[in-house]
């Protein structure tokens, strides 16, 4: 099954200069976030990607013109390095169709200009190209009702703020951390059917244009998971996924582990 990821961002609360290279290609130990999403995704069996290109193309292009797949396997190197022999590889199996999507395109836009690449295929995965999960990819394929035209994942919030509740007179009656209350948002993991191009006019967003249309339609689903999920906007949110990824045992590297089962709530 193909998978198009959204690789446009400029990622402006994530950088440290004015230089950056684009947020999918800020780095998690020694290999970008981007890399990270698609060895989930080949993990799971889905290893034909469509990156829809924008701010930073020539460095998402470059990094895989000269990938080393020694960077990341272990190998054994003989004859002074005439010979070497790879134990495991990584994107070797990987097919991957870069496409020029516009500087500052809106993501559904970018979804309908990669159209003609999915060809005749009934269903696609997308991913806004910042986020990690330890989601079973295949069972949210599998969950996603015949009448709808895509799901998204669920998760419940991750910020650390707090919401504050006021009486007429002004004073405070309570509080409570966005985390522990019953929201959800959008996790940007989306199992999608050629139908939501039905609901996706020129320009438009995906999500708020598109899924809200289809949703009216009783056409959009909605997945709600409590497991790992985490996105990379800020430096803080980089430097703990840097921490997990560090210790080992980081959620998301699944091709390190067994695939987990999915927890979904009904």
């Amino acid at each position: 099954m193909k998978v198009v990821l959204f690789c446009g961002g400029m990622g402006m609360r994530i950088r440290a200069d004015n230089h950056s290279l684009p947020k999918p290609m800020t780095m998690i130990g020694d290999r970008p976030m981007l890399w990270h999403i698609m060895r989930w995704y080949a993990s799971h069996g889905h290893t034909d990607f469509i990156l829809c290109l924008g701010y930073g193309a020539s460095a998402i292009k470059d990094f895989f013109l000269s990938y080393r797949e020694t960077g990341s396997n272990d190998f054994r190197l003989s004859e002074g390095g005439k010979t070497i022999e790879m134990f495991d590889t990584d994107i070797s199996d990987w097919t991957i169709t870069f496409v020029d999507t516009g500087q500052s395109t809106a993501i559904g836009e970018r979804l309908r200009r990669v159209r003609p690449y999915l060809g005749s295929d009934e269903m696609f995965l997308a991913n806004y190209g910042d986020g990690l999960s330890d989601v079973d990819m295949n069972s949210l394929i599998r969950s996603l009702p015949e009448s709808s035209v895509g799901s998204l994942l669920a998760v419940p919030p991750q910020d650390s703020f707090h919401v504050l509740g006021f009486g007429s007179d002004g004073r405070m009656t309570g509080l409570e951390a966005v985390a522990d209350m019953d929201m959800w948002i959008n996790g940007g993991f989306f199992v999608l059917r050629q139908g939501i191009f039905d609901y996706l006019q020129p320009g438009d967003d995906l999500v708020m244009n598109a899924c809200i249309r289809a949703a009216a339609d009783g056409r959009f689903t909605a997945n709600r998971y409590t497991g790992f999920w985490a996105c990379m906007d800020t430096l803080k949110e980089r430097a703990y996924l840097e921490e997990l990824h560090a210790s080992g045992e980081a959620p998301w590297e699944i091709w390190k582990q067994s695939v987990p089962s999915m927890q979904l709530v009904s």
